[in-house]
């Protein structure tokens, strides 16, 4: 995607560290005045009727209101929520990860603005709870999938399971959903799905690769391993990975996440700095 890659490079210093434990820490907040002041929790919402008179502050507390009811088994979910977002963190980096999230976020909104629109309604009463970060965190989990589709979770701690399959069931429940709510004349509970995961879906069509199992890109991914091992091998007798525009080792700094790039001509390696930023060699 060559404008993500555009934002990166001029916009890249913005990325956001740590988004997630940041996200999880307003739905700690949000948990805590549902038990201390659950009077203030309606005062939270968005409700873009009555954002437009003047309840501005509704456009970010929205995101104090957690996805669902405390128990024992959204605290191990907030937890794995937390693993996954980290690691597509570490795989994409700040900015790219900030930009998916952020950009979810905002969907979500102008989807609830769309709505009011439409409908005229102030989106109160049975309907005021619709725009939740419930799918954004979904959106998560969808985006680490769509990365990391045969890595194996345990199921309920006991079986194992790819989790693209778990993927393509929750898809499969979000379709069906949306289905049943416009077959049954409440179309507008649709609404904030498909805005919420919007971000998911451009994703998707943005990062797929149709032409991943052609020979030529059979052969292009011989030739990069080979590459790779080659380079380790350069790199064994000091450091194992160096960054082809920083110079910078894993001594210089042990948290250091290090790639390298199929789209240069080549065998260069990066630090998580310069791995979306640099200008690929041809």
């Amino acid at each position: 995607m060559r404008y993500i890659d555009k934002l990166e490079r001029k916009y890249g210093r913005f990325g956001i560290s740590n988004l997630t434990a940041i996200i999880i820490g307003c739905y700690v907040v949000g948990y805590l005045l549902e038990v201390m002041q659950p009077q203030l929790v309606p005062y939270l919402s968005l409700e873009p009727g009555l954002i437009l008179r003047g309840q501005v502050w509704r456009l970010v507390t929205w995101l104090l209101i957690p996805p669902d009811s405390l128990d024992l088994f959204t605290i191990i979910m907030l937890f794995f929520y937390y693993s996954l977002g980290t690691t597509l963190e570490r795989t994409w980096g700040r900015f790219r990860y900030t930009l998916y999230i952020v950009s979810g976020l905002i969907f979500t909104v102008i989807g609830a603005f769309l709505l009011y629109l439409i409908t005229g309604d102030a989106l109160t009463g049975a309907y005021r709870y619709i725009f939740t970060t419930y799918y954004i965190s979904l959106s998560i989990f969808l985006a680490f999938a769509l990365s990391y589709p045969e890595m194996r979770v345990m199921l309920y701690f006991v079986l194992p399971i790819k989790i693209k399959w778990m993927a393509y069931v929750y898809v499969a429940i979000i379709g069906y959903n949306i289905f049943t709510y416009v077959r049954n004349g409440i179309w507008m509970m649709a609404v904030p799905i498909i805005a919420s995961l919007l971000n998911f879906i451009i994703f998707f069509i943005g990062t797929r690769n149709l032409n991943h199992i052609s020979p030529k890109e059979v052969k292009r991914k011989a030739k990069f391993q080979k590459a790779m091992a080659q380079s380790r091998a350069e790199y064994s007798e000091g450091a194992k990975h160096k960054c082809a525009i920083c110079g910078r080792t894993e001594k210089d700094d042990p948290n250091l996440e290090f790639r390298f790039c199929s789209k240069c001509n080549g065998n260069y390696e990066y630090c998580q700095d310069h791995l979306f930023t640099h200008e690929h060699v041809k």
